[in-house]
């Protein structure tokens, strides 16, 4: 249930992500706006910009699932500046995900989990997950996602969900 909740959520996510940054690039396109300037854009003065938004996002995707199963997450330099670089960025964090089994997640329940910025405090598994992986990647992308959406381009709750499981 746990990778379900956090790696297959996270791919979700980062997918639909991808999309709403395709459907940005051909607004940028229509109206001939710079696409560094959307990039580059915050809803506050002291709010990280979209670029950020995308990286932070990426980094909790990628290191949320490397950590509770146990693996190494690949190193991002955080150089991006322009939608390639962005989108490869995406991509790559979505392959590594695609290489975590259910399988890897044995024992991540109850694995302790830090991080430097925590100072050698702790969280097993279940609370990181819950507590800070899975509200962190959902607090970027919505954020990344209002970037856009207070710029103009004509996305909406259907592009962030992405497409639903439904049963007949």
């Amino acid at each position: 249930m746990l990778y379900d909740m956090t790696v297959t959520q996270f791919l979700k996510m980062l997918k639909n992500l991808n999309a709403i940054l395709d459907k940005s690039a051909l607004y940028a396109e229509s109206k001939k706006i710079d696409m560094e300037v959307l990039l580059n854009s915050r809803l506050a003065p002291d709010q990280f910009n979209l670029i950020r938004q995308i990286q932070i996002a990426c980094d909790t995707a990628k290191l949320g699932g490397a950590r509770l199963a146990g693996k190494e997450a690949p190193v991002h330099e955080d150089n991006e500046k322009t939608l390639p670089e962005l989108k490869n960025r995406i991509d790559d964090v979505i392959k590594f995900l695609g290489t975590i089994k259910p399988e890897d997640f044995n024992g991540a329940l109850e694995r302790k989990i830090s991080q430097p910025r925590w100072e050698g405090k702790y969280l097993t598994g279940a609370e990181y997950a819950i507590q800070h992986a899975i509200p962190n990647i959902y607090f970027h992308i919505t954020t990344a996602y209002s970037i856009l959406r207070h710029n103009g381009v004509d996305v909406g709750k259907k592009d962030y969900l992405g497409e639903m499981p439904f049963k007949k």
